[in-house]
């Protein structure tokens, strides 16, 4: 593999890397009638021919992620839109794996929702913690149906200053497309948020759009879809600022 990584020591000692090649594991189950699915590589492909980079992604159906050494392997990965999955357990390993292991990590729409659920579970220890689409009889349903359905519809996310997502778009606002109908339980998003999980962005009702994070190099997770920006050839902003940090984290292949 025709690999250019160039390597240097952290004040900590961690092994940082730059590379122009960059692996991308789109977690989730391929389905062309799914516009988020259409967009993803094309909204890769802006990126790469910015930052003059070669993007691989591969598609990594959620049933085959029976461990993680399914995802190991890849630079960056991106929980995508249309959930439910085939298997909502190797979406969260998938998701948990990025989040321990510091890998880069971009979630979209029902990625949102999994991010979530997985740090109630995992960091939380909330076992129980659960998506009402799936188990509508949970006890504690962290993601529950939306106030109003955005269901192929535009809207306005607001940017939190010294937020990743506020400094990838460089602005405190912008309208950004969706297709959900399920999101944050306002119910538990006081405790869900109130550690190294944070709010990013609300619409202009104060509903939560985004989380992020802390002490990661990228973790960021969004209910809207920036990719679909990339149909009507435009590079989202947060793709960008995502493929971005997988530069300074590369798989040894």
């Amino acid at each position: 593999m025709n690999r250019r990584v160039f390597l240097a020591a952290s004040a900590a000692g961690t092994l940082l890397a730059a590379s122009d090649r960059i692996r991308i594991g789109l977690i989730g189950d391929y389905s062309a009638s799914v516009v988020a699915h259409q967009s993803i590589p094309v909204a890769l492909q802006l990126a790469a021919k910015e930052l003059a980079l070669t993007v691989v992604p591969e598609w990594v159906p959620t049933e085959e992620i029976q461990d993680v050494a399914r995802v190991a392997g890849f630079d960056g990965l991106w929980c995508v839109p249309a959930s439910p999955y085939r298997n909502m357990e190797g979406a969260l390993r998938a998701v948990r794996f990025a989040r321990e292991q510091r890998r880069p990590f971009l979630g979209t729409c029902g990625g949102f929702q999994h991010a979530v659920i997985e740090y109630a579970r995992n960091v939380l220890g909330w076992t129980d913690a659960d998506h009402a689409e799936t188990a509508p009889d949970a006890v504690r349903p962290v993601i529950a149906p939306l106030s109003c359905a955005l269901v192929e519809v535009d809207d306005s996310v607001r940017f939190r200053p010294g937020s990743r997502i506020f400094a990838a778009y460089g602005r405190g606002e912008a309208a950004e497309g969706y297709h959900c109908s399920y999101g944050l339980n306002p119910e538990f998003q006081a405790r869900l948020t109130s550690g190294p999980l944070r709010i990013s962005a609300e619409d202009e009702r104060g509903e939560v759009r985004a989380v992020e994070l802390d002490g990661h190099p990228f973790f960021v997770a969004t209910l809207f879809q920036p990719e679909r920006a990339a149909l009507a050839g435009r590079l989202p902003p947060l793709v960008r600022s995502f493929v971005r940090s997988t530069q300074s984290f590369v798989v040894p292949q």
